[in-house]
């Protein structure tokens, strides 16, 4: 029996390294970059552990769930850490960055998340990338859910530790990574003698076995199911144009944001601001007396294709997220999703207008 998942030919360096030259292009990036065999928790988490110690300073921006994991982890690697917490219906400014500063003008390490699909927020990096410049700190990036959706920059931006998953507006697959090192991070991981060696997590171990020997022979036999769908989903986007992919993630987003404000039945955008709402996953508001949990169930019986969830932890009982990404970044995901909402707030006896909807979201989408 064949099967076109069994029996390929090894993955040779030489591809290997040629994928990771795609990484480079879509993220415009002079930088190193490193494909991570496993789900970006990996290069997130090797990333703060090599980079962060018992001597660093760091401001962790917390806009989400994933801020709230890398305080976690810098404080498990022994660094000193002063939490910047922003409601989640917003996002953070660099104004806010610059008064930490001030108030802690021995911090050296900023951790932030891009856009959290989980609260549908978005930070403005390039404002506080300059910020973080004139502080002289490392500055570390959580881009997982953002590249694909909207500009990811590194080196425009200032970007020291750059982490990209290619699951969520990419459309690829879950199972490897990439991140983007520059020069200064890489002394810095060099320098801290807790950074993880012979390990799993070692960014050090792939850059001295594989980056500085130029690769020519991988450190060992990569994933290469997973190494493939990256290289076919970044062949998709150069093919389509990066600029009209992230447009269409952006329509997305507009149009179902319009589209639930219409439908009405007392559903609202969570993210207060449209300039601070995420273009990868739009979430909203339930009407009180709804649990979002159970709203979503109803709508998924109807067609459990649809791009809807309920929010993480407590946030199930008031937030629904439409995750219009890859490949349902399109107006009949939003429409659809929109209308099974309707349908579902219509059960509970809610005042609801799927024509309004329809029209807003067909207006917004352009």
């Amino acid at each position: 029996m064949t099967h076109p998942f069994l029996d390929l030919p090894p993955l040779s360096a030489e591809r290997f390294a040629a994928i990771e030259d795609g990484v480079a292009r879509l993220l415009d990036t002079r930088q190193d970059v490193l494909i991570t065999q496993g789900e970006a928790l990996l290069p997130l988490e090797g990333a703060i552990r090599a980079a962060a110690g018992p001597g660093t300073v760091a401001l962790n921006v917390i806009t989400g769930p994933y801020g709230q994991t890398f305080g976690n982890w810098l404080r498990d690697a022994g660094a000193t850490v002063h939490d910047l917490s922003v409601p989640f219906h917003t996002a953070a400014t660099a104004e806010q960055i610059r008064q930490a500063f001030a108030e802690h003008p021995e911090i050296d390490f900023v951790s932030l998340v891009h856009a959290e699909a989980a609260t549908g927020n978005t930070n403005p990096v390039a404002e506080i990338g300059e910020a973080v410049r004139a502080q002289g700190a490392l500055f570390y990036l959580d881009a997982v859910a953002s590249v694909g959706a909207e500009p990811v920059l590194p080196d425009a931006w200032g970007v020291d530790l750059c982490v990209i998953g290619a699951q969520k507006a990419m459309g690829g697959p879950a199972g490897v990574s990439a991140i983007s090192v520059s020069e200064r991070a890489w002394t810095r991981m060099a320098a801290n003698p807790n950074a993880p060696r012979r390990s799993y997590l070692s960014l050090l171990d792939w850059k001295e076995r594989w980056i500085d020997a130029g690769r020519t022979a991988l450190p060992h036999a990569p994933a290469q199911l997973e190494m493939l769908a990256l290289e076919a989903c970044l062949e998709r986007i150069e093919s389509a144009g990066l600029q009209t992919v992230m447009a269409r993630h952006r329509r997305a987003a507009l149009a179902t944001r319009a589209g639930a404000v219409a439908l009405g039945g007392g559903l609202e955008p969570y993210v207060y601001e449209e300039r601070d709402a995420a273009p990868v996953a739009t979430t909203l508001r339930v009407p009180s007396g709804v649990a979002a949990s159970d709203l979503v169930a109803r709508a998924l019986a109807t067609d459990p294709t649809l791009p809807l969830a309920a929010g993480g932890g407590a946030l199930a009982k008031e937030m629904i997220r439409v995750n219009h990404y890859g490949p349902d970044a399109t107006p009949g995901a939003v429409q659809n999703s929109l209308a099974a909402l309707g349908a579902a707030l219509a059960e509970q006896g809610l005042p609801v207008d799927p024509a309004a909807a329809r029209r807003a979201a067909e207006l917004a989408w352009g």
